[in-house]
């Protein structure tokens, strides 16, 4: 088992270039991002909002001449595929001016560029031994763990805002209670003590 670990990690294995980030996009605001790509390249986007308001932002990518190769309105999160026509510099933008007071967190995932093959000179069609067969399962069997693990780390920091913002509110509200009782319990003896006083002065009056 030590030896076919050894074995996986001396392969020469290419992975697809890309980019991870989560970054804050305060209201009314806009944040682009770019990236220089070849032709015929494919490129991969996902992206999430993770925390602020509605969950929701603009999202549009352009290619080099400025023309929209998408553009989607108030999106939680969404992918988007394509393969580029030109060379160049290719924007992906997210916008929250929709927004007068609630800033966002966005998860950002851009990939690009095919997956080399795991062992060199391997195509569909090559026969594997044994110990490729187990490397490029291995392969395989990690990237699932990978996107796994990224999709389970979004939907905790999601949840975990859920709860905070849960918990702010509910800690607002107990305050607000507390001051409530206090204010309604002073105004009680307030008025129960200007009943007593009032009882007093008028029997006084009739003496």
């Amino acid at each position: 088992m030590l030896y076919l670990g050894l074995s996986c990690l001396l392969l020469h294995v290419f992975v697809v270039s890309g980019t991870e980030l989560t970054f804050e996009l305060p209201d009314n605001d806009k944040q682009c991002f770019y990236e220089e790509l070849k032709k015929d390249v494919k490129f991969d986007i996902d992206f999430q909002v993770i925390s602020g308001g509605n969950y929701d932002v603009d999202c549009f990518v352009t290619d080099p001449e400025n023309n929209v190769l998408y553009n989607e309105k108030k999106k939680q999160y969404d992918s988007f595929s394509h393969v580029t026509a030109m060379k160049g510099v290719y924007k992906v933008c997210f916008s929250n001016e929709f927004s007068t007071f609630t800033h966002k967190t966005v998860y950002l995932e851009f990939r690009h560029g095919d997956e080399e093959p795991l062992l060199p000179g391997m195509t569909g069609s090559t026969a594997l031994t044994q110990l490729e067969s187990s490397c490029v399962s291995i392969h395989e069997i990690l990237k699932v763990v990978v996107d796994s693990q990224t999709w389970y780390r979004l939907r905790e920091a999601h949840d975990r805002t859920k709860a905070e913002h849960l918990l702010e509110r509910v800690t607002y509200w107990s305050v607000g209670e507390t001051v409530l009782l206090f204010v309604i319990g002073i105004g009680q003896v307030m008025l129960l003590k200007s009943f007593f006083t009032e009882k007093k002065g008028s029997v006084a009056a009739t003496t």
